[in-house]
């Protein structure tokens, strides 16, 4: 007779796509989120925070890549099975559409515009693959109830500054700008404009969203009969022909005519024109932008957009290098409808291959002047920018700007006589009312080298170390780990007796030794 095992026990795994976060992780992406609000804060924005949960009717369909069963998000049916079941929920895949039910719901009683900004984790059900996670962080500003360009280019100019509060320096990003009203215009003159040809133009933005990852040659692909990628999956294009594609590559590569008007050659696309100032550069191109949607009311308004946000930027002292129009950037979002904005990192970092490559776009957004009206039936003009925190982390971390040193753990309240824990845990009390970070070893004490292993493994710099002799002459021992190590690594023995790592201080200087410790 077979023996029974039991129920099977679960695998101690992280679902696929997804990663969990520790201590140094954890406190760096609290500080960018404390950093990033201060600035939205300084610009006038008011913290809002919504529900992780939203009807799927509430959510729609805007998603840049469709390729799970249920549309991109993670989604269940209230009540399902029963005779009569519930609304189809789902998990936020971005902090933009819960804005937009926010403000229908709760217009009557909020002032309009309304400047909000939110951070928290959102959700998308979509092949994960190397840095892409099925859960992220984005940190949102958005303001609602304005049709004033001045909005998209307080947005870009805000991007900027808090990039360069966040650790990002001036020559190391540039904000680049485009607006759907020119690319709807472009596609206008290549023939796709209708609402027969929505679907064409969907693929369209999709494509060219995807151009930094994909190439021209994959792009291209995607605009006619599709591509197949490296594993085999099948993506099918908007079938245009070779004489539209080509017009819409002459829309993406308005910033290389300019470049070659003014070197008779074309070269990188990410080098700026040295000593032209934001109007001299974004208006060339927005010259050849206008060539070609001549024919188009919508694409014509569009540059005009494009050219006052510029003007704008510059007014308030931004250069190029910092804003700049690029008809590449499209946004793949489906919701977006006049300009979009996207914050590129222009240093290079190694692949795991040691390879030298751009970090890539950290932020985006633009305007969004229909997604309330889905609600409300009025039309409601609104724009905002998402800042992608892991990714911007990443970056900092792939600068050295952070995370260079470990983390330092609190200081270890040692036990060495159970009887004397209230003693133990007033000492750590003391020294956290003083704000040195403490906690009581609270392990098995009985071998005290695994007391000093814990310690090390939790990156303490120090040690508090009494037993009864101690509390007999009232004194402490205060043991500097960073100091002990250091010396055991390669101090000599005159040094170690000039500089021994652990003292004898009445119990009274406990605090006092310790911050003195932790300041050298």
């Amino acid at each position: 007779m077979a023996k029974d095992k039991g129920p099977r026990r679960p695998r101690a795994e992280t679902p696929k796509g997804f990663r969990d976060y520790f201590g140094a992780e954890v406190t760096e992406r609290a500080a960018m989120l404390s950093t990033i609000a201060g600035v939205y804060h300084r610009y006038g924005f008011d913290a809002l925070e919504t529900s992780g949960v939203e009807t799927v009717e509430a959510l729609g369909k805007f998603l840049p890549d469709v390729d799970r069963p249920n549309e991109g998000v993670f989604a269940w049916q209230e009540d399902e099975g029963a005779e009569k079941a519930g609304d189809w929920l789902a998990l936020r895949y971005d902090l933009t559409a819960p804005l937009a039910r926010v403000f229908a719901q709760h217009r009557n009683d909020l002032p309009t515009p309304y400047r909000r900004y939110a951070m928290g984790p959102v959700w998308r059900n979509e092949k994960p693959g190397p840095g892409r996670f099925r859960q992220f962080y984005q940190c949102d500003a958005d303001t609602v109830g304005t049709a004033s360009v001045a909005a998209d280019a307080e947005i870009c100019m805000m991007l900027c500054d808090t990039l360069e509060e966040v650790g990002i320096p001036r020559g190391d990003y540039v904000v680049k700008v485009n607006n759907r009203k020119v690319l709807n215009g472009v596609m206008e003159v290549a023939g796709l404009g209708g609402e027969d040809r929505a679907n064409e133009r969907g693929i369209v933005l999709r494509a060219i969203d995807k151009l930094d990852r994909l190439g021209p040659k994959g792009v291209r692909a995607l605009l006619g009969e599709g591509r197949t990628d490296e594993s085999g999956d099948f993506t099918k294009g908007a079938g245009l022909g070779d004489e539209q594609a080509d017009l819409l590559f002459r829309f993406i590569d308005a910033s290389d005519d300019v470049r070659r008007l003014n070197t008779g050659e074309v070269i990188n696309r990410d080098q700026p024109i040295y000593g032209a100032s934001i109007l001299d550069w974004n208006r060339k191109i927005l010259e050849s932008l206008g060539r070609l949607v001549a024919d188009s009311k919508e694409g014509t308004a569009g540059v005009s957009e494009l050219l006052e946000i510029v003007g704008y930027a510059e007014n308030q002292g931004y250069s190029e290098k910092q804003i700049s129009v690029d008809p590449s950037v499209v946004r793949g979002l489906g919701y977006y409808t006049g300009p979009v904005f996207e914050a590129e990192l222009t240093f290079e970092i190694a692949d795991e291959k040691g390879r030298p490559q751009r970090f890539g776009s950290v932020a985006g957004g633009g305007r969004y002047d229909d997604l309330v009206k889905r609600f409300t039936g009025q039309e409601v003009p609104a724009t905002g920018v998402s800042i992608g925190v892991d990714r911007l982390l990443a970056a900092l971390r792939a600068k050295g700007r952070i995370g260079g040193a470990a983390a330092r753990g609190p200081v270890i309240v040692t036990v060495m006589d159970r009887e004397r824990m209230a003693d133990y845990l007033a000492m750590a009390a003391e020294l956290r009312s003083a704000g040195v970070r403490a906690e009581v070893y609270l392990g098995n004490p009985k071998n005290f080298g695994n007391q000093l292993k814990y310690a090390d493994r939790r990156g303490s710099p120090a040690a508090v170390i009494a037993g009864s002799q101690e509390f007999e002459r009232g004194v402490v021992q205060v043991k500097d780990l960073v100091l002990g190590a250091r010396i055991a690594a390669d101090a000599s023995l005159e040094e170690w007796k000039e500089n021994p790592s652990q003292v004898e201080v009445p119990r009274g200087d406990l605090v006092a030794t310790v911050r003195a410790m932790l300041d050298r």
